[in-house]
């Protein structure tokens, strides 16, 4: 997660960066004032086992597993690397390069600098230049990955500003090893599973993510996030055990991919009206087109999470913690996120726990900067009047709940990719019977259990939606940004 670009003085998030480290033991944040790392082995307590106000602005920050060796680039000097021995309170060295860094990856054996048009290639014991990696393909996100794995010592790369191409580099040998053609758009995320023998890839248009076998450049499997719209995924991390996949983006949903060959053996063993359902499937495909096909044999997520934040990047990764797999997700508002995953049935993850990784001013200071404005927010800019509005039509009226004393309602986001639209539960009102519409322009008055309202949105014209109020549920069928309701 990176949240700022160039050399500063605009006002942005107060967590600039976060990273886990190569076994994802530990966290990295960069903030205005410095940087901290904490320590992730335990789900109720978070360490924070170093904090650092050396360098101001840090918005690149990344620890060598658990050794005591970290690299910090701050905005203040974006053109310079500083690798410290943080237990020490030292500095190993420093580089500056010729232009500003946009990412740094490292294990054991090298330590690689992303330049938007060249990349540099460091031995790690040493910090001697072995390699320069010159006039790449223009990079201004910064994008690159380097296997964990000091054997299959890997980098990847983009091998085009235009098409989804990636360059496969062997670290070690410093010799290109492969092109892989992943995707028909721009790349926007790449990641290595933990022995090398895995590349993940996902496009700027983030509607499908892939997985190639390493080195040969095999699609082995291809999962999809979404069809009806582009979303921008800002990290991908596999499982330990590369079992699992999973995947974060601008929206709230976080989902995560189950790894697994679907053979004939098992259905056939077992015959069902399912399998005999697949098998009809596989049939038609061959005879459809490419692009129709493909979609048939893509996998949806496994499980999904469902953030209460929006419109910030967030890094996840998976890991194992207390014998348990877990899912972190580290927000650019200054919080990590714990979740619980079944691994057996996925679905829904459960979180278990929230920790703040700012302090308390900090924190309050991040909540008024930078978290994009929440569903209550939105609906009391420019509004006065009651705590609740009085919808009325002839014999029937309906009264809604404040916005403010609801912090549940979230608001829908255009690039939210769930047809289920928005609901808040808990929903209290009086409206629990049959309510009778709005009449439409033919005059004409239908009785449902909704009520159509006038909306407005953050630059977006205004337009209908259809709120639906039961028990337990308030739903807002519209794909709109930050509904206010307003009669007129």
């Amino acid at each position: 997660m990176e949240s700022g670009e160039g050399g500063g003085g605009a006002r942005g998030p107060a967590l600039r960066c976060a990273s886990f480290n190569q076994d994802s033991t530990s966290l990295a944040v960069g903030t205005k004032e410095g940087y901290r790392l904490f320590s992730v082995t335990a789900v109720d307590k978070l360490e924070c086992i170093h904090e650092s106000a050396e360098n101001a602005d840090v918005y690149i920050v990344e620890r060598l597993f658990s050794s005591s060796l970290v690299v910090v680039v701050s905005h203040s000097m974006p053109r310079r690397m500083n690798v410290y021995h943080f237990k020490k309170g030292t500095e190993i060295c420093n580089y500056s390069y010729s232009n500003s860094i946009l990412a740094v990856r490292l294990n054991r054996q090298r330590l690689v600098v992303c330049l938007e048009e060249s990349i540099y290639i460091h031995n790690i014991k040493d910090m001697k230049l072995l390699k320069t990696l010159l006039n790449t393909p223009p990079n201004p996100s910064g994008l690159c990955a380097l296997s964990i794995n000091h054997s299959n010592c890997y980098l990847a790369y983009p091998g085009s500003a235009t098409i989804g191409e990636i360059i496969l580099y062997d670290a070690n040998s410093l010799n290109t090893v492969t092109v892989i053609p992943a995707h028909d758009s721009q790349l926007a995320a790449i990641t290595f599973n933990a022995s090398g023998s895995k590349l993940a890839s996902a496009s700027e248009r983030g509607t499908v993510i892939r997985v190639f076998s390493i080195p040969e450049g095999q699609r082995l499997f291809e999962f999809r996030r979404g069809m009806k719209r582009y979303v921008n995924i800002s990290s991908l991390s596999f499982s330990p055990d590369a079992q699992f996949l999973c995947a974060s983006s601008n929206t709230e949903t976080v989902h995560i991919f189950k790894l697994e060959q679907h053979g004939h053996g098992r259905e056939e063993d077992n015959p069902s009206w399912s399998a005999y359902v697949g098998k009809m499937f596989s049939a038609a495909s061959s005879y459809l087109p490419a692009q129709v096909s493909g979609m048939m044999s893509q996998d949806r997520a496994f499980a999904t999470v469902r953030l209460n934040t929006h419109g910030h990047k967030h890094t996840c990764t998976l890991t194992t913690i207390q014998k348990l797999p877990r899912l972190l997700v580290a927000s650019s508002e200054g919080q990590l996120f714990i979740y619980n995953i079944d691994p057996q049935d996925g679905g829904e993850c459960t979180l278990v726990h929230t920790h703040r990784l700012l302090g308390s001013e900090e924190q309050a200071e991040a909540s008024e900067e930078t978290v994009a404005p929440s569903y209550a927010a939105t609906a009391a800019i420019g509004t006065s009047g009651p705590d609740s509005a009085k919808l009325t039509d002839k014999s029937v009226s309906w009264r809604i709940p404040s916005w403010q004393n609801r912090p549940s309602v979230r608001a829908f986001k255009p690039e939210r990719d769930d047809p289920r639209d928005l609901e808040c539960t808990g929903c209290s009102g009086t409206g629990r019977r049959s309510l009778r519409t709005r009449n439409t322009s033919r005059g004409q008055a239908e009785k449902r259990n909704r009520v159509d309202l006038n909306i407005r949105t953050a630059g977006v014209k205004s337009r209908k939606a259809v709120f639906r109020h039961t028990l337990q549920s308030f739903r807002i069928g519209s794909r709109v940004l930050g509904v206010v309701p307003r009669v007129r």
